[in-house]
């Protein structure tokens, strides 16, 4: 099975002053420095103050966690040498989106133009996954069932309590302030890819997009490659949680699959009832219930989330990923939780959003190294495993300390 369902990871980095911890405009002077190592695999997004890696077409999940940490490391060590840091979340915890620049081109100019303040406040980070399915048919049937999962996906990476300083009491509020750009959200069930073509053909006849990437909802087909791509995740914490959450998404389409191959699949169910639950994991992440609509019934989201991993579990172990499924239900029924827990705990320790950031900066570089060359990853990226990751030693001197609210370090 490794292979036939392949990966890739897409990571929305945020860039921020290594002094103060404030989002630096800095995206330029990176990708003049990354363009001769990385070349496409580092792009600009909307504003300036981001940077997207993105994987190549990686065979399995111990190839997908080898390319993403060298994307993570080299973009880091870069960002550093022009006094920038990364961190890894769906916002940042105390920035405003006023007077952040846009990227220039001729794509953000029609955003810009087109969307208004809702394109320029989209000062959110999320983390998209996509997983290879060659027959457009198959992909379409497996997107109508695979929506079913996606409040359990953003309730394991919402990360993102907190913004423009404010504890503003969701989870993952980056969902909330996504949720204004139009066509995003959930798809809607599709008979096949045929009727999934003729409405992406009916909104470009009608002047609503020029080509299907305009689409955003939280999983799409993928405009040009053959996936399904998965964009309702905030960006999680660590690169363990990142690459937990790309194997999980690769073992339900698997699963998905074996199911149809089968003559088997799941019950759809219409927007406004999987809304509800996509609601509450944005609201509350992996403290509060789900509907399990084929019961009838609530279940605290944590229980949801292990049925979850009981329904993929036989194809994690053939994809290779069974021990980032074991990461998973760790990280579930831990009491640091996920992201935005982690996040929380450290506001209530010191009372300063100031430290949060701290954190995050630290956190995003958990167990990343200094980038082996590139000929060298080729050859060691099957080997490298959740485990050996774990014992990588991280490249950031951040550390957290404890700190008296009300009192601020003069250094980020």
């Amino acid at each position: 099975m490794p292979g036939k369902y392949t990966l890739g990871i897409e990571e929305e980095f945020q860039l921020v002053d290594a002094t103060t911890g404030s989002l630096r405009s800095g995206i330029l002077p990176l990708l003049d420095l990354t363009q001769k190592m990385l070349g496409e695999q580092v792009k600009p997004e909307f504003l300036q103050c981001t940077a997207e890696t993105i994987t190549g077409v990686c065979s399995s999940i111990a190839a997908g966690r080898a390319e993403a940490l060298y994307l993570r490391s080299t973009v880091a060590r870069l960002a550093a040498s022009l006094g920038m840091r990364l961190i890894s979340a769906g916002t940042h915890p105390t920035d405003d989106w006023q007077g952040q620049p846009r990227s220039e081109s001729p794509r953000y100019d029609e955003l810009d133009e087109q969307l208004q303040d809702v394109a320029r406040s989209i000062l959110i980070f999320g983390l998209h996954i996509h997983v290879g399915i060659e027959n457009r048919d198959h992909l379409i049937e497996i997107m109508n069932q695979a929506r079913n999962f996606i409040p359990h996906a953003l309730a394991l990476s919402a990360n993102s309590p907190f913004w423009q300083g404010r504890k503003t009491g969701y989870k993952s509020f980056r969902t909330i302030i996504w949720q204004r750009f139009p066509r995003s959200g959930l798809p809607e069930i599709f008979a096949s890819a045929v009727e999934f073509e003729r409405y992406v053909s009916t909104l470009v006849a009608t002047n609503c997009i020029d080509n299907g990437r305009k689409i955003w909802w939280d999983l799409r087909p993928h405009a040009a490659l053959p996936t399904l791509e998965f964009r309702v995740c905030d960006m999680p914490a660590t690169l363990d949680d990142t690459i937990a959450l790309a194997a999980l998404l690769q073992a339900v389409v698997a699963r998905l699959d074996w199911m149809r191959a089968r003559g088997q699949s799941l019950k759809l169910y219409p927007n406004a009832l999987l809304n509800e639950n996509k609601w509450r994991a944005a609201r509350y992440g992996l403290d509060g219930k789900l509907i399990d609509y084929p019961n009838a019934r609530e279940i605290p989201t944590r229980d949801a989330l292990h049925e979850l991993l009981d329904f993929v579990e036989a194809v994690a172990e053939d994809l290779g990923s069974g021990q980032e499924m074991r990461y998973l239900r760790e990280l579930i029924d831990s009491s640091e939780g996920n992201g935005a827990d982690r996040q929380l705990a450290v506001y209530a320790q010191t009372g300063q959003l100031a430290s949060v950031t701290r954190w995050l900066a630290h956190s995003t570089m958990k167990g990343v190294e200094s980038p082996a060359p590139r000929e060298k990853l080729s050859g060691q990226a099957e080997q490298i495993t959740l485990q050996t990751a774990l014992d990588l030693p991280a490249t950031d001197a951040l550390h957290l300390r404890e700190e008296v609210p009300g009192t601020e370090r003069a250094e980020f």
